[in-house]
C-alpha cells in the first residue's frame, strides 16, 4: 500500500484537500493524502468530515497512524477503495491546537534556555496544556519569572520555521531531543524540525502557527509536584 502524503506536515494552515481512498478496514479508511493530523506527542487528533459523491459524508471520530498510512475512522459506512473524497478539518479546533502546541514549545524552549532541564511528559488541549519537567525547585518566584519570560517570547514575535533534515544531520544538533527518552523510531530517515527562530529548536511532528505572537498571552494556571525531580506546569491561553 502506498503511504499517505501528510499535507499537515507541509502546511499547518491547510484545512481541506481532495484525496483518493487507498484502503478500507471496517469503519476506517486510508487516503493517499490528508490534512487530518492523527495526533501524537501530546497533541490531540484533528476533527472534521470526509465527503464524497456530492451529498455523502461522514464525521471523522478517531484517527490512527500505522507505519506510513493515516487511517480515518468514520461514523458511517465508508466509501469504497478508489473513491475520490474531500477531507475538511474543523479549522477552529485545529488553529487552537496550533496555538497551544506552539505555546508549549515556547515554555519548553524558555525553561531549557534558563534552567537546562528536560521534559518528562506533556498533554495539550485546544485552550490549555501541561508539561512536566525534571526540575527540583519551582517556587513562586521562579513560576512568576517563567511566566514573564514566556510572554516576552510571545511579544518578541519570533518566526517559526518547519523543515526536514536527514537523521544523521539532525542528531548532530545539540539538545534537539528535549525529552528524557528519545521517542523517534529508529527507522525514521528524515527528522522534521520545528524552530522558533531565536528561542527553540526541536524534533516535532505536530502543527504550529507561523509567529509566536499568534499564540496570544500565556498564563501558568497551576503547578504540581510529581516527584522529587519532576514538576508539572499547566498553562492556558488567555485570549
Amino acid at each position: 500500500m502506498s503511504k499517505t502524503k501528510l499535507l499537515y506536515h507541509e502546511n499547518s494552515f491547510t484545512y481541506e484537500c481532495s484525496a483518493k481512498v487507498i484502503a478500507v478496514e471496517g469503519d476506517e479508511i486510508a487516503l493517499d493524502a490528508t490534512v487530518f493530523c492523527p495526533g501524537g506527542g501530546g497533541q490531540m487528533a484533528d476533527q472534521g468530515i470526509i465527503a464524497w459523491d456530492n451529498d455523502l459524508y461522514g464525521n471523522v471520530i478517531a484517527m490512527n497512524k500505522r507505519d506510513d498510512v493515516v487511517w480515518h475512522t468514520l461514523n458511517c459506512p465508508p466509501p469504497a477503495v478508489g473513491t475520490e473524497v474531500v477531507a475538511s478539518i474543523d479549522w477552529d479546533f485545529r488553529y487552537k491546537m496550533m496555538r497551544t502546541h506552539t505555546a508549549l514549545h515556547i515554555l519548553c524552549g524558555t525553561i531549557w534556555k534558563e534552567f537546562a532541564v528536560q521534559v518528562t511528559g506533556g498533554q495539550m488541549y485546544p485552550d490549555r496544556a501541561r508539561m512536566d519537567f525534571a526540575m527540583e525547585n519551582l517556587n513562586k518566584e521562579r513560576i512568576a519569572y517563567i511566566e514573564q519570560k514566556i510572554n516576552e517570547a510571545v511579544e518578541a514575535d519570533y518566526p517559526i520555521r518547519v523543515y526536514k533534515l536527514p537523521r544523521e544531520k539532525a542528531f548532530a544538533i545539540p539538545d534537539l531531543i528535549r525529552t528524557k527518552i528519545n521517542l523517534l523510531p529508529p527507522e525514521i530517515e528524515e527528522v522534521r524540525i520545528v524552530e522558533i527562530v531565536g528561542l527553540d529548536l526541536q524534533a516535532d511532528g505536530g502543527t504550529h502557527v507561523n509567529h509566536t505572537k499568534e499564540v496570544g498571552s500565556i498564563k501558568i494556571t497551576k503547578t504540581e509536584n510529581k516527584g522529587k525531580i519532576n514538576k508539572r506546569l499547566e498553562i492556558m491561553l488567555t485570549d
